[in-house]
């Protein structure tokens, strides 16, 4: 059949390293590789399945494991991605059906991402069943990249050293007032008010789950008075700020709003301010989100090139002070939440069907194998108005960490 060779001539093309073994919906076996490790087994249950997948691999790969009909029969959906992803390293990228997809992509991103559509779209995502994340996530609830800053580190002190590093960065002081765009569960600016000495911290988001999840725990902190979450679009907050800080949001504000973005956190931000924002993105060139991420994970969202970035971050009259890319860091992360969310998958079939189950198996796979073997990154980049309000030398990051440490171990012995 047409789609036996087209899927034969895929899979001899792509799979270098390792073993993959294709049964067809009749039958039939093929097998690809150097017969080493990692090893995966296919099997497709119609033919049909086999010509979606020919048609439109990014999209029907994800589509077909989460409705059964690509069944993987020996290892699991990350060792087929690995197999899949480790030595192509984007040679398909000019396939005809690849670059009519990037064409779509760009005419689609001019469309607005407005706030009713930001707030829609953050809905998908954020707002499932709070007890879904309380099962695979840190115990402070940290959805973002890790910061594993030695190799032993668990996911708890590799979120902990995150919030770390950003509040170092962000030279927080005394009395300091602080935004934080999209603010997630309150895990960030809660820390940035106990720890780092923050005056007050406004935190700003469009889940209405992490809006509730926030506000009782800085009642529950303490920290009513000086730490305060709103439901609210970043472009309608008012309002002149000494921090700002952004983590795992501007993933889905938009290609065609990034001059929105930044010219909104330079009105923010006061004269001396200082801005850290910390986002996935790519280090090659510029791609369309994966078509399956983003029907049914992160609609609206795109992963920014820095070429992307910086045009948008000149005309808003900020200045670029420092720039750090995290590589490995997030494949760790979602290494650490892929295995928690495996093991506690009877409890997630608790709260939705089998069909998620595979999709967000498919999700965290999928995710973990752009940062292993694909471009994907994390961006930490410090923004400023003036050059002269951060330190000449990045010494500073690394002493600020050793005294919000010493104040961790005494915030936890108080608490204790």
């Amino acid at each position: 059949m047409l789609s036996e060779k087209i899927l034969a001539t895929a899979f001899t093309r792509a799979v270098k390293r390792g073993t993959l073994t294709m049964t067809t919906a009749k039958g039939e076996t093929f097998t690809f590789g150097d017969g080493g490790l990692p090893e995966a087994a296919i099997r497709f249950t119609d033919t049909a399945a086999e010509m979606a997948l020919c048609l439109n691999p990014e999209l029907k790969l994800g589509e077909l494991f989460m409705d059964g009909r690509l069944v993987i029969e020996q290892g699991d959906i990350l060792n087929l991605l690995q197999l899949l992803l480790q030595d192509t390293h984007g040679e398909f990228d000019d396939l005809p059906l690849h670059r009519l997809r990037k064409i779509r992509h760009w005419l689609t991103m001019r469309g607005e991402n407005d706030a009713h559509r930001s707030k829609r779209n953050v809905a998908h995502h954020y707002d499932l069943d709070g007890r879904l994340y309380s099962l695979f996530l840190d115990s402070d609830k940290q959805y973002s990249c890790a910061y594993f800053d030695h190799p032993d580190a668990s996911l708890e002190e590799a979120q902990a050293a995150k919030k770390r590093h950003i509040a170092a960065k962000l030279l927080v002081e005394n009395g300091h007032s602080v935004l934080d765009i999209g603010s997630g569960w309150g895990g960030m600016g809660l820390y940035l008010a106990q720890v780092a000495g923050a005056g007050s911290v406004k935190g700003v988001t469009l889940s209405e789950e992490q809006l509730e999840v926030s506000r009782k725990r800085a009642a529950t902190a303490g920290l009513a008075d000086r730490v305060q979450f709103e439901l609210q679009d970043y472009r309608a907050t008012i309002g002149s700020f000494d921090r700002i800080v952004s983590v795992g949001m501007f993933e889905h504000v938009g290609l065609a709003s990034y001059d929105d973005y930044f010219q909104t956190c330079r009105k923010l931000l006061k004269d001396n301010g200082v801005m850290l924002l910390h986002t996935i993105g790519r280090s090659g060139m510029p791609y369309p989100v994966n078509p399956w991420i983003a029907r049914y994970i992160f609609p609206g969202g795109h992963l920014p090139v820095l070429s992307e970035m910086m045009p948008a971050i000149e005309r808003a009259g900020l200045v670029v002070t420092d720039i750090e890319i995290l590589r490995l860091h997030y494949a760790y992360t979602l290494q650490a939440w892929r295995e928690r969310f495996l093991a506690q998958r009877d409890e997630v079939l608790k709260l939705y069907d089998e069909r998620f189950c595979r999709m967000w198996e498919c999700y965290l796979a999928m995710s973990e194998s752009a940062f292993r073997w694909q471009d994907a990154v994390v961006f930490q980049i410090q923004l400023a108005k003036r050059n002269d309000v951060v330190p000449l030398t990045r010494d500073y990051i690394a002493e600020r960490e050793a005294v919000l440490k010493r104040r961790e171990t005494m915030e936890f012995k108080r608490s204790a």
